[in-house]
C-alpha cells in the first residue's frame, strides 16, 4: 500500500531535487530553495554532511515536503536512514537484501539500474520503482523511450543526465519521474554564506521545472 501511495505521489510532482551538501546547512538551505520553488520530493544523498539528522530536521521545516535519501550503499545506512526518518530510499545499484529491508521497514526503495536485466530483476525484488542511472551515459531520453516496449509496465525514474531542458523529454520518452541536481543548483560557488540571490535562483530554476513537468502532457 505505501508503495501506491510513493507512486501517486511521484506521479504528480514529477520530479526529485537531488542535494548532494558538504556541509549541512548549505544542505538546508539548498532544501528551503528548491521548496521554495515548489519542489515537494527532496532527497538528501547519504553522504551528504550529517545526513540523518538534516533529514530529521527538514522533515519538520518543510512537513508539506516528502524528505528522502539517496547514495544508500549498504544494510548499515539503510538502517540509520529509515532510523532517521526517511521516507524513500534510492540506491545506486540493485541490492535484494536492501530492497526486502525497505519494504519490511514500509519504507519505499529505488533502486539503480541500467541494463534491461538489472532493471527487471530490481522490480521483480519489489523495488518501488528503478531508477535508471547514468542514463545520460547511454542515450538519455532515446534509452528511456527504447525501453518502453518491453518495459513499459515498469515506473523508471532517470537520473544522471537530466537537466532543466530535457527533463520534459524523460517523462514524453515514458518515464514516470526525473531526478535532477546539477542543473538546479551552481556548479560553483554556493556556499552557506552565498548571497539570497543565489537560493532565489535556484527556487527560479526549481519553479520552471515544475511548470514544465506538471503540464508536461499538454506541450
Amino acid at each position: 500500500m505505501y508503495n501506491q501511495s510513493w507512486l501517486k505521489l511521484v506521479e504528480k510532482h514529477r520530479a526529485i531535487a537531488v542535494i548532494r551538501a558538504p556541509q549541512m546547512e548549505l544542505g538546508r538551505q539548498m532544501a528551503l530553495a528548491v521548496a521554495s520553488g515548489g519542489m515537494q520530493l527532496i532527497e538528501i544523498t547519504w553522504n551528504s554532511d550529517k545526513a540523518a539528522e538534516l533529514i530529521a530536521h527538514l522533515r519538520s521545516e518543510l512537513p508539506n515536503c516528502t524528505i528522502g535519501t539517496g547514495t544508500i550503499l549498504n544494510l548499515e545506512q539503510l538502517k540509520s536512514a529509515i532510523a532517521s526518518g526517511t521516507q524513500f530510499v534510492f540506491t545506486p545499484h540493485v541490492d535484494p537484501t536492501l530492497i526486502k529491508a525497505a519494504n519490511d521497514s514500509g519504507v519505499p526503495m529505488v533502486p539503480g539500474a541500467l541494463s534491461p536485466t538489472e532493471i527487471v530483476t530490481a522490480w521483480a525484488t519489489g523495488a518501488s520503482c528503478v531508477k535508471v542511472f547514468p542514463v545520460g551515459a547511454v542515450g538519455g531520453q532515446k534509452y528511456i523511450k527504447s525501453l518502453q516496449g518491453p518495459l513499459g509496465h515498469i515506473p523508471l525514474i532517470p537520473t544522471g543526465g537530466v537537466t532543466l531542458e530535457n527533463a520534459k523529454e524523460f517523462l514524453l520518452a515514458g518515464a514516470i519521474a526525473v531526478g535532477v541536481s546539477g542543473s538546479l543548483f551552481p556548479q560553483k560557488g554556493l556556499t552557506i554564506h552565498s548571497e539570497s540571490e543565489q537560493y532565489a535562483l535556484i527556487a527560479q530554476r526549481a519553479q520552471t521545472l515544475m511548470q514544465n513537468l506538471v503540464n508536461y502532457q499538454t506541450g
